[in-house]
């Protein structure tokens, strides 16, 4: 009896531990904006026309690119603001800065596609 006990205990056991990873998993993929669409779309910009092409899009403005980098920081951290914006040739350089206007943080945003750029 005691054989077919521990067959449960640990058939049980494995069932749980199967669960809580999915659990997990599932809730991680939420946090990062993946809902249910690939390339985290919900969380960075994307550009994409009705046929989900980037060709037929005209080039990212200075003002679109204010607006792409104001409404990802707001979401983020709404103490901080947007600084100076420089054309860099293929993407445009923009400034996160915080209250007392000191850089916290370097954005790109891509002239073509208007993706975020890492600069520093």
């Amino acid at each position: 009896m005691t054989r077919k006990i521990r067959t449960i205990i640990f058939g049980a056991s494995l069932l749980a531990l199967a669960g809580m990873i999915n659990f997990v998993a599932v809730d991680i993929a939420t946090a990062c904006g993946y809902n249910g669409q690939s390339g985290g779309s919900g969380y960075v910009p994307q550009r994409r026309d009705s046929d989900g092409l980037l060709a037929k899009k005209s080039t990212v403005s200075e003002d679109q690119a204010r607006d792409i980098v104001t409404s990802y920081v707001k979401r983020l951290n709404p103490n901080l603001e947007i600084g100076k914006i420089q054309d860099n040739g293929g993407f445009y350089a923009v400034e996160i800065v915080d209250e007392g206007q000191e850089i916290v943080q370097l954005l790109g945003v891509d002239k073509r596609t208007g993706r975020l750029i890492l600069l520093n």
